[in-house]
C-alpha cells in the first residue's frame, strides 16, 4: 500500500509517499521532473512494493513541498537536497529511478555518491552532451516571456501543450494531477530552475567519467517519439553505464510510464527483482 506521509529537511516539511518495508535501508527512489511530483510514480512504485521500500518525495517547490528559505533552484542544490531526505528517511543503498529534470538532480547525486548506488533507471533522461534546450524551456529562460507564459496558462491550455507532442496523449488523470500541482510557486521554480541552467550538458564529460568507474547496473527506457528529450540520447547512456539495458518504447512520448504504464512497470519490477534487493534494516 502506498502512503503518503511528511518529513522534515533542511526546515520545511517534505511531502513523499512511502511504500514496502518502512524500515529497510535500502530503497527504490523514485525522483520526478518538470512538471510533476511524487504522485507520476503512485502506481509504477506500489508495483514495487512487494519487492523493496519505496521513497519518493515532492521535491522543493513541486507538488506540496515548499523550497525552504533561501533555497538556490539549481541543480546541485536539488541533488544536495536529495541527500538530505535520504539522510532523514534513513535511506543509505539507493536505487534511483529519473525522469525528466529528475536526471540531473539524481546523476548530481550518484556523482557524489556512487558507491551507495546499487542501480539506475533512466526514463526519457540521462546524461545529455550537446543537448539543446526544447521550444518551451527557450521560452521559460527568456525573461518576461516566460512569466508571460506561465500567467496565461490555464488548465485547458495545459492540457492542450502537454498532449500537443505525445502520440498517444496522456491519460486525463495524469494530466489534471499535474496540473493541481502546478500552481504560482512552482511556475516561479521551473523559471528559475531553467534560468540557473545554462547549458544541460555541462559537467556531463567529468560526470560520465567517474560513474562508468563504478560499473552500475542501468536500465534505460525512452519514448521513440520524445519531442523534449530526443530518443537519440538513449544510447549515450552507454558511456556512463556500458551494460545499460536499453529500451525504445514505440508510439511514446516523454512520459512512458503515464503513456505505456504496462510495459514500464514490467520492464522495471524484472529489473529490480534481478537486482536482488536488500531490504535488511
Amino acid at each position: 500500500m502506498t502512503e503518503f506521509q511528511h518529513v522534515k529537511v533542511g526546515g520545511t516539511n517534505v511531502r513523499y509517499f512511502q511504500a514496502g518495508p518502512a524500515d529497510s535501508t535500502s530503497a527504490v527512489v523514485f525522483v520526478h521532473g518538470n512538471p510533476g511530483s511524487a504522485d507520476d510514480w503512485i502506481e509504477l512504485g506500489g508495483a514495487l512494493a512487494g519487492l523493496s521500500r519505496v521513497v519518493a518525495p515532492d521535491m522543493p517547490d513541486f507538488g506540496e513541498t515548499l523550497a525552504p528559505a533561501g533555497f538556490v533552484h539549481s541543480v546541485e542544490t536539488y541533488a544536495g537536497f536529495l541527500e538530505e531526505v535520504l539522510q532523514a528517511l534513513h535511506v543509505d543503498r539507493v536505487h534511483l529511478v529519473l525522469h525528466d529534470f529528475g536526471g540531473p538532480f539524481g546523476l548530481a547525486w550518484a556523482g557524489q555518491h556512487a558507491e551507495r548506488l546499487k542501480s539506475v533507471t533512466l526514463i526519457n533522461t540521462g546524461l545529455l552532451p550537446g543537448y539543446r534546450w526544447h521550444t518551451l524551456a527557450r521560452v521559460w529562460r527568456t525573461k518576461g516571456l516566460g512569466e508571460i507564459f506561465q500567467a496565461i496558462t490555464t488548465r485547458q491550455g495545459f492540457r492542450l501543450i502537454t498532449n500537443l507532442t505525445e502520440p498517444r496523449g496522456l491519460p486525463r488523470h495524469f494530466v489534471d494531477t499535474t496540473f493541481d500541482h502546478y500552481d504560482a510557486r512552482t511556475k516561479r521554480a521551473v523559471l528559475k530552475l531553467y534560468r540557473a541552467t545554462d547549458d544541460p550538458g555541462a559537467g556531463t564529460a567529468e560526470l560520465t567519467k567517474a560513474l562508468s568507474q563504478h560499473d552500475i547496473p542501468a536500465l534505460v527506457i525512452w519514448g521513440e517519439d520524445d519531442r523534449y528529450i530526443p530518443a537519440s540520447f538513449a544510447d549515450r547512456q552507454r558511456d556512463a553505464f556500458p551494460d545499460a539495458d536499453i529500451h525504445l518504447l514505440p508510439v511514446s512520448g516523454h512520459w512512458p510510464h503515464a503513456d505505456a504504464p504496462d510495459r514500464v512497470q514490467r520492464l522495471l519490477v524484472e529489473f529490480i527483482s534481478d537486482r536482488g534487493v536488500d531490504n535488511s534494516g
